[in-house]
């Protein structure tokens, strides 16, 4: 592979010739092979997007070159459009700052703005990256707001869209199968009767809170660190500079974003960030409700509970011809355990690495809660379109569980009383009888009064 010798301030550095980044980014790339996991492309966009704002700012304000800044805003725009993702090299295990993508970023853009301008690759004429790309800014302010708008974007986007159609799919499941009734279960155990109807509008105002929430979580990321610098100071900033890219992105982006009011509380520690990691294991643990009593319904289809039948997706067994497993909802499950892990990670990450005036866990913070909302929208859709929209009640089974079930004598308690009731029960379940067989013959309530007292349906409330 042939290369091009480029310097920086430790020195001379080999780097691919055709490559769009430079000196800093090389070391870092040969300083962390670590996982082989590259940061996610919304976290680079955000930078791309930054990036663009703060050019055009700087040549408003007559502190950048117009053909520079228009030649660094038609490079960060194309790094916005994902033209370069092959350029951004580093691992997610790097510099806690995120200092290193940052200047993958920064040289990218730079590189590309100098071959717009018809210069030298790597030549740092006529557009430098730390001079002109990164002017007025630091990784310290850049990263962290950059994070909190590909976290706005992507929960706006992706998840918030995804869970309103799980939502919409659920309700309209409970719709279509109100008609059912079937047990209700509490300990494992049989419990009185439950209409379907009941049970999955219950999942979808489950998903409902969970996306009130998310939106709750989003305020608190509309306050961005940008224009804090190193330390929160502001030091090379331009006066105004952190608010006039925060109006920028809030009109690019349509969210309501500003300049944090405290700049060392955005920089220090990254509260609203975990707030929103806390969030979005929340929703993981409502969507593992959802996908665990979709196959524990399903369970069987004869040894188990076997009332919903899931839509066969793809055989079950290398060994066992014909078995069908509820690997969709298998997926949304280990992809909630992701979730949940990676609420972990960012909560430790963010205490134990949140010192004095900087929180040095970016790259992990990013990594994290991104892949979460690309997983966590990828398995609620999932989830919809192999799952939730073409399942089906077995009515037969439902009917004759609530007929064979002993949680039927809690409806004769009021009439004969539990000691009386709970007689009834025993003895059915000692007998192989059903509960309407014992009653009726213990004599204790007549057969038009037993009968009304038995309806299932009745029993389900309205």
């Amino acid at each position: 592979m042939s290369s091009r010798v480029e310097r920086d301030s430790m020195g001379p550095v080999q780097v691919p010739a055709d490559a769009l980044y430079g000196a800093q980014t090389r070391r870092a790339e040969l300083n962390f092979p670590v996982s082989g996991w590259r940061l996610p492309s919304p976290l680079l966009r955000a930078l791309g997007r930054i990036k663009r704002a703060a050019a055009g700012i700087h040549r408003d304000a007559g502190r950048l070159d117009p053909a520079l800044a228009d030649a660094i805003e038609r490079a960060a725009g194309e790094v916005v459009d994902g033209r370069h993702d092959d350029q951004f090299v580093v691992d997610v295990f790097q510099t806690g700052s995120g200092t290193s993508t940052h200047m993958n970023v920064n040289e990218v853009i730079a590189n590309r703005a100098i071959q717009l301008l018809g210069g030298e690759l790597g030549s740092r004429d006529p557009v430098h990256p730390n001079d002109h790309v990164n002017m007025g800014q630091s990784s310290n302010d850049v990263v962290p707001t950059a994070l909190q708008v590909a976290l706005l974007g992507e929960i706006r986007d992706a998840l918030l869209p995804a869970l309103r159609r799980l939502r919409d799919a659920l309700a309209d499941k409970g719709r279509e199968l109100d008609d059912v009734v079937t047990l209700g279960r509490t300990h494992l155990q049989d419990a009185t009767p439950v209409r379907l109807g009941q049970v999955f509008a219950g999942h979808a105002a489950q998903v409902e809170a969970a996306i009130a929430r998310l939106e709750a979580a989003m305020p608190p990321l509309c306050q961005l660190p940008v224009g804090g610098t190193a330390v929160g100071t502001g030091l090379n900033a331009p006066p105004g500079f952190g608010a006039q890219v925060a109006a920028r992105l809030a009109d690019e982006l349509e969210l309501p974003l500003v300049e944090a009011a405290d700049h060392f509380a955005a920089q220090g520690a990254q509260d609203a960030t975990v707030a929103c990691g806390a969030t979005l294991k929340t929703v993981a643990v409502a969507m593992t409700k959802v996908a665990n009593d979709l196959r524990w319904l399903a369970s069987g289809p004869r040894g188990g509970i076997g009332e919903l039948e899931l839509p066969a997706t793809q055989p079950g067994s290398s060994i066992m011809p014909g078995k069908v497993n509820p690997v969709i909802s298998e997926s949304v499950l280990q992809v909630a355990a992701y979730v949940v892990g990676a609420d972990a990670a960012v909560s430790h990450a963010a205490a134990t690495l949140s010192t004095f005036e900087l929180c040095v866990a970016l790259p992990l913070m990013a990594h994290q809660l991104l892949e979460s909302i690309r997983l966590l929208s990828a398995s609620a859709d999932n989830l919809v379109e192999r799952a939730v929209r073409d399942l089906r009640a077995d009515r037969e089974r439902c009917e004759a569980l609530i007929e064979g079930s002993l949680a039927m004598c809690t409806s004769l308690a009021p009439l004969i009383g539990y000691d009386a009731a709970a007689g009834i029960a025993k003895e059915a379940h000692r007998s192989g009888r059903t509960v309407r067989e014992v009653a009726l013959e213990s004599g204790l309530l007549d057969e038009e009064t037993l009968a009304r007292a038995l309806d299932p349906r009745a029993m389900t409330g309205r």
